[in-house]
């Protein structure tokens, strides 16, 4: 495990593993850089790539200043790159997707972008989430109520029957889910208002205009669905891929060849022979 030190002071932790264009993981909700399904996709792409998995900030063995800030996370992700050695492929999944999105159009030096369903909804495909969902969530966890946190974003953002929550609560991960439960507030700050049920702001996110990839899972929702195709629509040089047989919690095996065949370098034309 290495740190490097965010603009603000706040220590980040991240494992570099592998060799070869680095590339940045950006993980979801109540995601860090130890779960099993994180480290497995690190593990295939490092084979090919030096891979920077790393614990946002709240998360895992990094630290966290207040108040928080989505520009706080981008700069995170800044200061990796610093590290990467200037510039580097990035890849986000679900909220961590749009965190991706945010340092592209930030300006940071990312040569290419991959983003596995960004969780925008923006037509009547699913309910809207409620308008004072962050609100909900902050309230919870000032309460000391981080179960209760984790409930909220359970059944509100990912629409769990209630009938899954005791067991649920009884299983060792609860604990672990519980301890970044105030991070939920992050991912929500991140979405804005995208998840409102409004179409995409036809200039969200245009600055970043480096090569991008919006893929999906055959099997996700529709949501995932119409997200992808109208985030590829906005972004200037996009192309949307769908992952036969793939739901939104995507099997690393999968997704990893996708990912390298898109991170690998450019073909350059053959010169004439004289």
């Amino acid at each position: 495990m290495s740190k490097v030190t965010s603009r603000d002071g706040t220590t980040i932790a991240f494992d570099r593993l592998g060799s070869g264009p680095a590339v940045i993981l950006v993980t979801g909700a109540l995601v860090d850089r130890s779960h099993p399904m994180q480290q497995d996709l690190a593990a295939h792409l490092a084979q090919h790539l030096t891979v920077f998995n790393y614990d946002r900030r709240g998360r895992g063995e990094s630290d966290d200043t207040l108040p928080y800030a989505v520009e706080r996370e981008v700069e995170d992700i800044g200061a990796l790159i610093v590290e990467a050695g200037g510039s580097a492929f990035v890849y986000g999944i679900s909220s961590g997707a749009v965190l991706a999105l945010e340092a592209a159009a930030h300006g940071l030096p990312i040569t290419k972008l991959a983003l596995y369903e960004p969780p925008f909804i923006i037509d009547d495909s699913r309910p809207p989430l409620p308008k004072d969902y962050v609100e909900q969530l902050k309230e919870a966890v000032s309460s000391g109520r981080r179960g209760d946190a984790v409930e909220i974003f359970m059944t509100k953002a990912l629409r769990d029957p209630d009938e899954f929550l005791d067991p649920m609560r009884a299983d060792p991960s609860w604990a672990e889910m519980e301890k970044v439960a105030h991070t939920l507030a992050y991912d929500g700050t991140i979405m804005g208002d995208t998840m409102s049920g409004n179409p995409l702001p036809s200039n969200n996110w245009t600055s970043a205009a480096m090569p991008a990839l919006v893929i999906h899972g055959e099997l996700s929702e529709a949501m995932f669905h119409v997200a992808a195709q109208a985030l590829a629509d906005i972004l200037p040089h996009a192309r949307r891929r769908t992952l036969e047989g793939q739901e939104h919690a995507v099997a690393p095996e999968v997704l990893a060849p996708v990912l390298r065949e898109f991170f690998a370098p450019e073909p350059t034309a053959r010169q004439t022979p004289r």
